[in-house]
């Protein structure tokens, strides 16, 4: 088995080392102090497992396991249990609270290397009966303050504020953002969820608009409207997103 250990502190990285010393069949192929540094040693290593912790500099462990989505499994390590519901969102194979025994550790090792070698990789049944629970959590959430997108190795952090307009592409957004595009792999729906909906409003089926963005409406037909934004770009509204303009301009 194949594992990455993330951790900011090099005694933490240290105890699991040595707890992962004790199994022959496993190899740690790196280790790292950040969250970029993580997402770059899981996107080009793919190893087996990553070992995180949740509160690190620059990008936490849930932020991680976002962006190295579908590159390797996780385990979470931390001194705050407040973050255990929130692991299972994250596909998380067990949850360690520090400080952890060399006994506890090893249960949770013998349970991700059982979890690996199921076929197809499934998903612990404990998880899928807290789906509930975990979409109940998610919507308790503060609003994202920020948007985090994967580009090979790179990781392109997006201040919520600076997004102008969100548009639906398949499976797909794209973000536009101080006249850049970015494509993440997720719903417009799901953003639309987690960005503060005081701010950031459906105007069509398609588009997800920063209304701090928008200059004026104008009419672009008998029943149709378009938003045109400061910088002069023009988005459709439909007939239901007019009316959420004009309750919140008015």
């Amino acid at each position: 088995m194949r594992i990455i250990i993330v951790d900011d502190e090099a005694l933490a990285r240290g105890v699991v080392r040595e707890y992962l010393a004790e199994h022959a069949d496993v190899e740690v192929v790196a280790e790292c102090a950040n969250g970029f540094e993580a997402v770059k040693a899981i996107t080009e290593l793919e190893p087996d497992l990553a070992i995180l912790d949740i509160q690190m500099p620059k990008l936490d462990g849930f932020e991680v396991a976002e962006l190295a989505a579908g590159k390797c499994r996780f385990m979470f390590a931390t001194a705050f249990d407040q973050y255990a519901i929130k692991a299972f969102e994250y596909h998380a194979l067990d949850y360690l609270l520090k400080p952890f025994s060399q006994q506890r550790f090893d249960q949770a090792l013998a349970h991700a290397r059982a979890s690996l070698a199921k076929v197809g990789d499934a998903q612990p049944v404990a998880q899928e009966g807290l789906d509930e629970v975990v979409r109940d959590a998610a919507a308790r959430n503060k609003p994202l303050g920020r948007v985090l997108i994967r580009d090979g190795a790179k990781v392109h952090v997006i201040a919520a504020e600076k997004i102008d307009y969100i548009e639906a592409q398949d499976d797909y957004v794209q973000i536009r953002t101080e006249g850049k595009s970015y494509l993440k792999n997720q719903r417009l729906s799901d953003l639309e969820s987690q960005l503060e909906a005081d701010k950031f409003l459906r105007i069509h089926r398609s588009y997800l608009l920063n209304i701090e963005c928008m200059s004026r409406i104008e009419q672009a037909g008998k029943d149709s409207h378009v938003a045109v934004l400061k910088d002069g770009t023009r988005l459709p509204i439909s007939r239901s997103g007019y009316q959420k303009v004009r309750s919140v301009i008015q």
